[in-house]
This record gives C-alpha cells, structure tokens and sequence, in this order.
C-alpha cells in the first residue's frame, strides 16, 4: 500500500470513529465541519431526515469580505458565527458537533468556540 492510500484509510478510520458516536436529529442535528488548505465550511445536518438546515464557507460573499484568506483561524471564526447565525433563524439552538477526522485544535477549535459564543450549544 502506497504512503499517500495508507494516510487517506487512517484519515476514514478516524472519521468513522467519531461518526459512530454521533447522529443528527430533529432536535439536536450535526454540525460537520471539512477543512481544506485554502477554505473552511460548516453545515448543519439532520441525519434523520437527510438534509442540510444551515450552512456557512470561506467561499460565501459575505466571509470573503470580511477574511483576506480563507485558511486561518480569523476565517474559520468568521464562519463559526455564520453558521451560528443561520442555525439560530432555522430554529436551532442544540446541536452535536462532528470533527470528522481532524484534531480539536487550529481552525476547528476555532470555529468551534465561535459558534459557542453566537449562542448555539453543544
């Protein structure tokens, strides 16, 4: 198995262990958070019924106004509040947060603590 195969299963490996633990409802649906190099995007998902309620990105009109670059924490923090936002006029103020395979650290952490302070609870 190739070095970059053997990085992309550990990546689905961890991916799959902290899925296993969450499920979006109704009342508490999933914030999944993907993080590329350039950008950072936050959706708000209802696994129950499988769609997406909310959702914010680095490549929205008004965070790239806002963040010169799209992959630091200032952006992911910016994006954190938007989806916050957006959470709180669809009627959500509980949800469950899904860090797929990354670290709780950098802009994860950020737009993690971001959305906490724009009122949604985890």
């Amino acid at each position: 198995m190739n070095q970059r195969k053997l990085v992309k299963v550990r990546q689905l490996r961890r991916q799959r262990s902290v899925r296993k633990k969450l499920f979006g409802t109704v009342e508490r649906p999933r914030l999944c958070v993907f993080r590329s190099s350039k950008h950072i995007y936050a959706s708000i998902v209802d696994d129950a019924k499988g769609h997406t309620i909310a959702s914010a990105s680095t490549m929205d009109p008004e965070v790239k106004g806002q963040a010169a670059y799209g992959g630091n924490k200032a952006a992911a923090s910016i994006v954190g509040k938007l989806v916050a936002e957006r959470a709180k006029k669809a009627g959500i103020d509980k949800i469950c947060f899904d860090r797929r395979s990354y670290k709780y650290h950098g802009r994860v952490a950020a737009l993690a603590e971001a959305a906490r302070e724009a009122g949604l609870q985890f």
